[in-house]
């Protein structure tokens, strides 16, 4: 039996939500290990002189925790 730990990020970018989201899976990869899903929670942004600067994506990443074998 397995079990799912879920962390909460926020990822950026300046081209869109769906880039922010790829972003933080991305940047999350780099120090969790199997990681089995995401969910977009939220999308908010960044505006400045009326335009948008920063797409940002609040997400739920998914994973399985690893075993420990005593021995």
């Amino acid at each position: 039996m397995s079990v799912v730990k879920v962390i909460e990020l926020i990822g950026a970018s300046p081209n869109s939500w769906e880039e922010a989201t790829r972003n933080a899976v991305a940047k999350a990869a780099k120090t969790v290990r199997n990681i089995v899903g995401v969910e977009l929670v939220g999308q908010t942004a960044a505006v400045e002189d009326g335009r948008i600067t920063q797409y940002r994506a609040d997400v739920k990443i998914a994973f399985v925790v690893e075993e420990v074998t005593e021995g």
